[in-house]
């Protein structure tokens, strides 16, 4: 189930809030400009289900985004469990960075923790299975998807370079619970 825990920036011990209702998700991230949704597939969605049909099975929610937030690309990235650069691809969103552009992510299968840095607050962000998560550009964020991943997400992006991070050079991720 998808969760939403707030914690002072500095205090990684004592949530704020702490809620796995949906509506109330989306209410507190769009008090900070961020986007939760939760779609659902027009078509059946198996593990053999090729990147081309995934698009295709939520196109009206994707194009519906491209034309309220001028997305060029979309692409769709998998994980499978035991792949052995697990522990490197985990370590390379595991510090807080910005983007130049929103950082928008659907979770077709499995899940990811998102943490933003907003103002004062650390907002953590369990996404799975059918959940929408879109970090505005220049906002402090970081991403763990576990010791063992296993995810399919789309993605869409505004510049067809992709995913380009900029260190904030902060090491308040290190003082933040993770996935497991």
């Amino acid at each position: 189930m998808s969760q939403l825990t707030i914690f002072a920036d500095c205090n990684g011990n004592n949530a704020l809030l702490n809620t796995q209702d949906t509506a109330q998700i989306a209410t507190e991230l769009n008090k900070v400009n961020v986007r939760f949704e939760q779609w659902q597939a027009t078509k059946t969605i198996t593990a053999d289900t090729s990147h081309e049909a995934i698009i295709s099975a939520y196109n009206a929610d994707i194009e519906r985004l491209k034309q309220q937030g001028g997305y060029q690309t979309v692409d769709v990235i998998s994980l499978a469990k035991g792949n052995p650069s697990a522990a490197d691809l985990r370590a390379k969103f595991l510090f807080e960075h910005t983007h130049s552009e929103d950082e928008v992510r659907f979770f077709v299968k499995g899940q990811g923790l998102f943490c933003l840095h907003i103002n004062d607050k650390v907002y953590q962000v369990l996404c799975k299975q059918g959940d929408l998560i879109s970090v505005p550009e220049l906002t402090p964020h970081w991403f763990d998807m576990g010791s063992d991943p296993e995810f399919t997400a789309i993605r869409l992006f505004n510049n067809t370079e992709g995913w380009v991070a900029q260190s904030t050079e902060s090491e308040i991720a290190k003082q933040f619970p993770l996935l497991d």
